[in-house]
């Protein structure tokens, strides 16, 4: 048997930072509107399809790749979703009609995402099943922070090359960061039990859930509720993610202060997820959760009504994104509290698919209203409603007892 206090699972983590980096590049996507709707007369609600198509397609290939890593292992998904991914963004870079545009940039993009998403997370998780907040928190983190390193990139080379030229930039940049990623992603052997975890340390009990399959989860009315709270949580997110760059420039700013709002936004949200897995793994991932519905219900009506006091835009932009962020990583985390991790990947794919509703409700929401009136502000308005609606929903589930084992003897990766 492996040693507890193996930390040879540092080559996956950092494997999983390329593949993350490059992934979350793809929350860039208001970079690139206003030049698309310029050069093709498309509307807001035309462009706004884009990220949702790319978080459908993420979300539902979370499974089918969850499925697919049982069988052929983690490096041939992410090298699959890395190849899909770069080739969406370089075939994008040709496109001349709207269906070209979803094809690549939502769909094929949407796919390679949802292959590459998965490997960091589970991988992780078995390598460090003792820290799982902390672990999905840093990879969830890290495809975040790809938006805030390559976003203000992406502006300037659109201002001085044009949006195909950094298409392609982009391609080849990220074709060579995801075949390195995944070539270093690699599960832990048999036996392997990672670092011992808070509890153990403290001589508290280590409390495992048992490993339920997925159709024994989908039978489980907590599944539903979970479901519908992560929905709710992050369609405030995912619709200020979709019309950030628009809603700035509404807001006053130049496209360089737009541009730079996606950096704050990046570090918002990459902030919440390393942060707040870290704090979910001390204080509870129902408990971390509900706070961040609070929190979120207060940021997003207030970044509205402040859009136009440049230092409060960014402070309550920087707040909806850690609240956004946050739900990302705590959700796998509370998954495999609830449900185990042998199943972590059909299991959290499952539950994510919520993430991937509210990728279509979020920009749909903020498109269909500013097209209708002009403004943003029902839009911002209802998120927040949403957002509580999450947290009541929330207030109804409790983290399931298990059977504690000895303190000392950590949960076993892959059990």
């Amino acid at each position: 048997m492996a040693n507890d206090n193996n930390h040879k699972g540092w080559p996956a983590l950092v494997g999983g930072g390329l593949l993350n980096i490059a992934f979350g590049s793809y929350y860039t996507w208001s970079v690139f509107v206003p030049a698309l709707e310029k050069e093709f007369h498309w509307t807001r609600t035309q462009t706004s399809l884009v990220p949702t198509i790319d978080m459908v397609m993420l979300s539902v290939m979370f499974i089918v790749a969850g499925v697919l890593q049982n069988r052929i292992g983690p490096r041939a998904v992410a090298l699959i979703g890395g190849l899909i991914f770069s080739g969406g963004l370089f075939l994008a870079s040709f496109t001349e009609s709207l269906g070209m545009l979803y094809l690549t940039w939502g769909l094929m993009v949407g796919i390679g995402c949802g292959f590459g998403y998965l490997t960091p997370l589970t991988v992780g998780s078995r390598w460090y099943p003792n820290h799982r907040g902390l672990v999905n928190g840093l990879a969830v983190g890290l495809f975040a922070a790809g938006s805030g390193i390559f976003g203000p990139l992406a502006g300037a080379v659109v201002e001085h090359s044009g949006w195909r030229f950094c298409f392609r930039l982009l391609a080849g940049i990220f074709f060579v960061s995801t075949m390195v990623g995944a070539f270093m992603m690699k599960e832990p052997p048999v036996g392997y039990r990672g670092p011992a975890g808070h509890a153990a340390k403290k001589g508290k009990p280590v409390v495992l859930a048992p490993d339920l399959t997925t159709s024994t989860v989908l039978r489980q009315p907590a599944f539903y509720v979970l479901w519908l709270a992560y929905m709710m949580g992050t369609t405030a997110g995912s619709m200020v993610i979709s019309q950030l760059v628009p809603f700035g420039r509404l807001a006053g700013l130049d496209a360089r202060a737009a541009a730079f709002a996606i950096t704050v936004g990046a570090a918002g949200s990459a902030s919440g997820r390393f942060l707040s897995g870290w704090m979910s793994d001390h204080f509870g991932r129902v408990r971390t959760v509900a706070a961040i519905l609070v929190t979120s219900a207060i940021a997003t009506p207030s970044l509205y009504v402040l859009q136009h006091e440049i230092a409060a835009f960014y402070v309550f932009l920087f707040f909806v994104y850690y609240c956004y962020g946050t739900q990302l990583a705590v959700y796998p985390a509370l998954s495999g509290d609830f449900w185990g991790t042998r199943y972590l990947a059909t299991n959290y794919g499952a539950l994510m698919l919520a993430w991937g509703f509210a990728g279509v409700t979020g920009p749909q929401l903020g498109s269909r209203v500013f097209q209708a009136t002009g403004s943003y502000e029902y839009a911002f308005f209802g998120a927040a409603a949403l957002a509580l609606a999450g947290l009541a929903l929330l207030a109804t589930v409790k983290t399931p007892t298990h059977e504690p084992v000895p303190a000392g003897a950590p949960a076993m990766a892959g059990r």
